[in-house]
């Protein structure tokens, strides 16, 4: 009998001791803020095919306000800094500043310009109230009159690059100068251009707006546009190439581009995740985004996490830590910022019915990078690991550091951070996961390390200040 309490009372106490050990398990990580890896440009979102006229003609008011405050509010909402504007091609005046052909490669443009610009005008305008001032235009296709099968749609190639000749001429200095027209349009409307790009999934041909092209006609034409920027006094505005289906079929054009020598024109590698997402680094001395990612099966939701499905937040969550950790992504942007009554739909961040916003959780995932991951950004090294948990750590231009902690596993994980050459004087930090979104949790600072505790299937932001 007391033998047998004794055992008992032992393994109770063996049970409560480890409870306890499992309870307070800390884990020791180090960010090496001086070891200096990628530049960050940015997060962002595009409103294009009208859905910037849309969100401002079918919202008013303080829901109008709202939508804005949840894409670029860096305290209420994602602080996203990047938008992309499709430069229209079409056969009307609404969707083409050159809807009609002038007649031959060489005669005089009729340019119009309705000032609207399906609503990318107004979306620039309220992006750059919020001090945002990375704007990237790219085209999905030159219009139909340029290109070997005369329509805007279904693909055809640029009319005189390699193997592609048509009965019209050549097209390739026109479709420069038809891509310089749309920039000096915005700038003289006070919204700078700051990158600018010619194709959208060259690899990829659908009923609407594309058109095809390989490395070898890309580079042929790429010259062209670089010089006609120069010329009309806008060398500041970077090229990008070439907006592919995935990230193996970008890889594979960017070696053809390489080897033809248009990294000295170009400035960044760009691609989408529909074939292939960002998980490794493509050779190029060039920055690389990711410039259209999104759901395009699920109807919409706004879940964060319940059990991996596509649309949730923390799905991606895991795409974008992936495509800065391991792909060393300078930007990620997702395809559109906001819709109104499209709930067949989770290839937005924010819904609307007309009168209330719901954000879903893939903007909350945003959030946890771009509202704290500011432009001009380095992301820097770290050693150690946590089980389970992503990290990716940044030093900001204000000289704060950022670490990003997310926990794919079903236990909370306790975090202790320490640096070396950075010595924090304040910490702070956030939380999101299935009941918090961007909330303000516990973060100790003492000694020069920061304890934290990154929830289960969720994540953690904390954000330093340097010590005065």
């Amino acid at each position: 009998m007391t033998l047998s309490m004794t055992m008992s009372s032992l393994i109770t106490l063996a049970a409560l001791l480890g409870g306890i050990a499992q309870t307070y398990a800390q884990t020791s990580m180090t960010v090496n803020v001086a070891s200096t890896l990628q530049q960050i440009d940015g997060f962002g979102v595009s409103q294009a095919f009208g859905r910037a006229a849309e969100f401002r003609d079918m919202l008013s008011g303080d829901p109008q306000q709202q939508g804005l405050d949840y894409l670029f509010n860096t305290t209420t909402g994602a602080g996203l800094t990047i938008i992309r504007n499709r430069i229209g091609s079409g056969t009307t005046s609404s969707d083409s500043i050159l809807p009609r052909s002038p007649g031959g490669p060489t005669a005089a443009a009729n340019y119009s310009f309705d000032d609207d610009d399906r609503g990318q005008v107004w979306f620039s305008q309220q992006a750059m109230k919020y001090g945002v001032k990375t704007i990237y235009a790219d085209a999905w296709s030159a219009p139909g009159f340029m290109k070997t099968n005369n329509n805007e749609n279904n693909g055809g190639y640029l009319c005189g690059t390699p193997g592609h000749t048509c009965s019209s001429g050549d097209w390739r200095q026109a479709y420069a100068d038809f891509l310089v027209q749309y920039v000096k349009y915005y700038s003289a409307r006070g919204i700078p251009i700051t990158q600018l790009g010619f194709l959208n999934e060259p690899d990829y041909v659908t009923s609407y707006s594309s058109m095809q092209s390989g490395a070898n006609e890309a580079a042929s034409f790429i010259p062209i546009l670089y010089d006609t920027l120069e010329k009309n006094e806008f060398g500041n505005v970077s090229l990008t190439c070439c907006d592919a289906m995935g990230w193996n079929s970008q890889k594979s054009i960017t070696q053809g581009l390489v080897s033809a020598g248009m990294e000295k024109y170009l400035k960044y590698i760009t691609s989408h995740m529909y074939s292939s997402d960002p998980n490794s680094v493509i050779p190029t001395k060039l920055k690389t985004w990711q410039t259209e990612a999104a759901d395009l099966q699920s109807r919409w939701c706004a879940t964060w996490y319940g059990g991996g499905g596509q649309c949730e937040g923390l799905t991606w969550a895991s795409k974008i830590h992936n495509g800065l950790a391991n792909a060393n992504l300078s930007a990620y942007i997702y395809w559109q910022g906001v819709e109104v009554n499209q709930f067949q739909a989770s290839s937005y961040l924010v819904a609307s019915d007309g009168k209330t916003l719901t954000p879903s959780g893939r903007l909350w995932a945003f959030a946890m990078w771009s509202r704290f991951v500011r432009p001009g950004a380095y992301r820097v090294s770290t050693s150690g690991s946590v089980s389970s948990t992503g990290i990716t750590a940044f030093k900001n231009t204000d000289g704060s550091v950022v670490v990003v902690f997310l926990n794919s596993g079903g236990s909370q994980q306790n975090v202790k951070v320490s640096f070396s050459d950075f010595t924090p004087g304040a910490a702070e930090a956030y939380v999101t996961d299935n009941t918090r979104s961007v909330a303000s949790t516990a973060a100790t600072l003492s000694g020069g390390a920061v304890t934290i505790s990154v929830p289960s299937r969720g994540m953690l932001t904390v954000k330093l200040t340097p010590a005065a």
